[in-house]
């Protein structure tokens, strides 16, 4: 493993489903690199989940992760719910479809190669790195708005 990456994600929507973006900060050894991106009609959650995949698709070789997320959805959706998912055909405790299975499995994937420390961190409550990554977030889904008005 190389050495320690830090990365804070975060996701925005306007409605939801409505435009959407998402944003991730990585920093790493006195490097930092800004990520995002967003989708004209999605939800909340789903970019929750491609801030987190982004972001660790980003590294170009296996790492040591503190991934520093306001969602416990994408939090605990990794660390707890997928094996429960996995074993029950990707079906919920009530013997519904997982929403969002695509991402689910993508992010899972992207996990691999990594040693991952999940961090949930309240969002909009001064940490910098979640700030940022919610302003970009917050940009890509203004960004999603404007481009489907005209």
């Amino acid at each position: 493993m190389s050495k320690l990456v830090e990365i804070w994600t975060d996701g925005a929507c306007s409605g939801n489903p409505g435009p959407g973006g998402w944003g991730a900060l990585l920093k790493s050894g006195g490097h930092e690199k800004e990520l995002m991106g967003g989708e004209y009609e999605t939800t909340n959650n789903r970019m929750e989940l491609m801030a987190a995949i982004e972001g660790l698709n980003a590294l170009k070789r296996p790492s040591k992760v503190r991934l520093h997320t306001d969602s416990t959805y994408v939090k605990d959706g990794l660390t707890k719910w997928i094996h429960g998912w996995k074993r029950n055909g990707w079906k919920t405790a009530s013997k519904k479809p997982v929403k969002n299975k695509d991402l689910w499995q993508a992010l899972e994937t992207a996990c691999k190669p990594h040693d991952i420390e999940w961090i949930w961190v309240k969002g909009h409550a001064g940490d910098e790195g979640n700030e940022r990554a919610d302003e970009l977030a917050r940009l890509a889904a203004r960004q999603k708005k404007d481009a489907s008005a005209l």
